[in-house]
């Protein structure tokens, strides 16, 4: 038996809506499946814009806000690169806010701003929600925007509101390594109406096309920087059909999750295994567990591979990156540092079976 990490979901429906497109002949951006990709997501948000990757949404985040050299982004360490690439590019100073040991989402940030602070990202990690309401309220405080980092969080829920909805903006991923995917895409939602007109400017390559196409001017023109953001119509034929069993395909996957807890729950202390606070309602997206410390980690790993099972750990915190060549030696995140040295995730995926499960957990 061998197990990967994870298996990209293949539906036959998202075949076939490709074959369509041959007869169809469009296969660029802002065809039909993207337009019906838009009308499923619009439950999650007033304004949906469909990108290339979840990195390229952040990209227009920062556009949107404006964000300019010095500004700074309070953000977690324990993220991924992509998180903090663009605003870095744009020339703000990331400032790394430490995480809560059950959740590992941003915890205890308020005291980071100042009066350079232009917005939180809160990162929904495994797709179990930050405390959105309490983190929104504290923006609204400070008179701050609020960006949901939403990767792993596609119909994930936080008292029964869905993840994305929250912040003044949100971006998604469809990476092959998410709950449904188009191998790579994204999405930004636009919650705040003050952003929409501009997104529109930036989706269009930096022009009003969309005036010029409901007449409000007698020719478009360039009138902002910006860059190609587009997904294929490719792309979101095949995201199409898996969009439309969302609801399903999540369900699948916490099935999957709960084996494991269920399973490892009797083998290993409660504090190891992922927290579910009662607030969230999660989609399943990664199942992971602790170690007490890294040697520990490593060996389990090793015990695994052995095994014939694809177990991996994740981030290395951005802030001790290379990158910045010990520019933050001095930023003391423990609970980050520890959650990266001992965290484990397990394989999960829609087509794992349940006696591969159960063949995990007995190497555990």
């Amino acid at each position: 038996m061998k197990i990967p990490f994870n298996k990209p979901l293949n539906l036959k429906e998202s075949f076939e809506e490709i074959s369509q497109l041959q007869k169809i002949g469009k296969f660029s951006a802002n065809g039909n499946s993207y337009k019906q990709c838009v009308k499923i997501l619009s439950r999650f948000s007033p304004k949906v814009i469909l990108t290339s990757s979840c990195t390229a949404a952040l990209e227009m985040c920062v556009l949107l806000l404006n964000i300019k050299k010095n500004d700074e982004i309070i953000m977690p360490s324990f993220t991924h690169i992509g998180t903090a690439n663009p605003f870095v590019r744009a020339g703000a100073k990331p400032i790394w806010s430490d995480i809560n040991k059950q959740t590992k989402n941003i915890t205890d940030f308020e005291k980071l701003i100042t009066s350079k602070t232009k917005a939180i990202i809160a990162v929904h990690y495994a797709g179990i929600a930050c405390e959105i309401e309490k983190i929104k309220t504290i923006c609204q405080k400070h008179d701050i925007f609020l960006i949901e980092d939403n990767a792993m969080g596609l119909g994930s829920f936080y008292n029964e509101k869905p993840l994305g909805s929250f912040g003044d903006l949100a971006v998604m991923s469809f990476h092959e390594t998410k709950n449904i995917h188009c191998g790579e895409g994204g999405a930004l939602f636009i919650n705040n109406s003050i952003f929409w007109e501009k997104s529109d400017i930036l989706y269009d390559y930096g022009t009003n096309k969309k005036k010029f196409l409901k007449n409000e001017v007698d020719k478009y023109a360039w009138v902002t920087l910006s860059s190609n953001f587009h997904i294929s119509e490719l792309q979101t034929a095949f995201l199409l059909p898996q969009l439309k069993i969302l609801a399903k395909i999540n369900n699948v996957r916490k099935q999957h999750w709960h084996r494991y807890y269920d399973a490892l729950s009797k083998k290993i202390p409660q504090e190891d295994l992922p927290y579910l606070p009662e607030s969230c309602q999660h989609n399943g997206h990664l199942f992971y567990l602790n170690t007490k410390n890294k040697k520990q980690r490593d060996l389990l790993l090793d015990k695994l591979h052995k095994a014939n099972i694809e177990a991996v750990f994740h981030y290395t915190p951005l802030h001790s990156a290379p990158i910045w060549k010990g520019k933050f030696k001095n930023t003391k995140l423990p609970i980050t540092t520890k959650v990266s040295n001992t965290i484990i995730r397990l394989p999960l995926f829609y087509d794992l079976q349940n006696d591969e499960i159960d063949y995990i957990v007995k190497q555990i």
